[in-house]
């Protein structure tokens, strides 16, 4: 990034931290959640938070902030792309830089959960509440709840996510709950992405709160998308993890965006650090795909 728009940034937050603010009053917000094509296309960058700073082979590529800024901005930039999701710090930077006009904003709610921690599971709310983000003029917030039947951190987990989604709700605001069945496995948190794993992950994350008018899905692609899809109403949103095989990836997004309760993409890492470093042609291939 270039250093005018660091320092710009940082000016603000040392010498008028009420900038946020203002820069969130007089943001022109999104008049819908879907772009032209009919679908979502969210940019996610909210895995810092978490101490999940890795991409492929390099532990410490989303630590860079400047770099991580840069890369939003091209992003966010590209036609197509309807909104970011983040946690306070970096939605307060792209505020100040003014390039969320017009785009629709999540604020990232759990990151306690720290990647790696022998706490993983106990994920409390760390991050934005449904008060802060009605007043800051955003569309929803999201939550990352992990399911292990084996740990007995998953009620809490549970408990915490229902009352952000009925915060939300009563707000009229999105609460975009992404679920997984997850066990521990050599002192280490994996998630299960089998098809009948991530099938009951949604039926699950479906019934939790009092109203779910407002409730949205944020699903892992896998094997059997069809069934994944069909276990719930709720709208979803397809989450683009870290890939490996970028084309295997996009056929298969392409082909779950297919379904009928599938609203979109929420990628992050995989677009935000392509492999060969194209940036803005990463995002106009998944946006071609809506």
């Amino acid at each position: 990034m270039v250093s005018e728009k660091l320092s710009r940034i940082v000016s603000a937050r040392v010498n008028d931290p009420g900038a946020v603010a203002a820069a969130a009053a007089r943001r022109v917000r999104a008049t819908s959640l879907l772009g032209e094509h009919g679908k979502a296309m969210i940019i996610a960058a909210d895995h810092p938070a978490r101490g999940a700073n890795g991409v492929g082979g390099d532990p410490n590529a989303m630590a860079d902030r400047s770099e991580l800024l840069e890369r939003m901005c091209v992003a966010l930039e590209r036609p197509g792309v309807t909104g970011v999701l983040g946690t306070a710090d970096i939605l307060e930077d792209l505020l100040l830089l003014g390039v969320l006009d017009g785009k629709s904003v999540f604020g990232s709610m759990n990151r306690a959960g720290l990647a790696g921690s022998v706490f993983e599971i106990d994920d409390r709310f760390t991050g934005y509440d449904a008060a802060t983000i009605a007043a800051m003029g955003f569309d929803g917030g999201k939550t990352l709840t992990r399911i292990a039947l084996g740990d007995p951190a998953t009620p809490s987990v549970l408990e915490n996510t229902a009352r952000a989604v009925n915060e939300l709700n009563d707000r009229q605001l999105i609460a975009m709950v992404e679920p997984f069945i997850s066990v521990w496995q050599d002192g280490k948190i994996r998630n299960d992405l089998s098809t009948d794993a991530v099938v009951k992950s949604v039926t699950i994350a479906a019934g939790l709160g009092r109203r779910t008018a407002y409730t949205w899905l944020k699903l892992p692609v896998v094997e059997g998308m069809e069934r994944v899809l069909a276990a719930s109403t709720l709208p979803a949103l397809l989450l683009g993890g870290e890939v490996k095989d970028a084309e295997a990836a996009f056929a298969s997004w392409g082909k779950a965006l297919r379904q009928p309760t599938a609203q979109g993409l929420v990628v992050g890492r995989s677009l935000l650090y392509p492999a060969g470093g194209d940036v803005a042609g990463a995002v106009d291939k998944a946006v071609s795909l809506l």
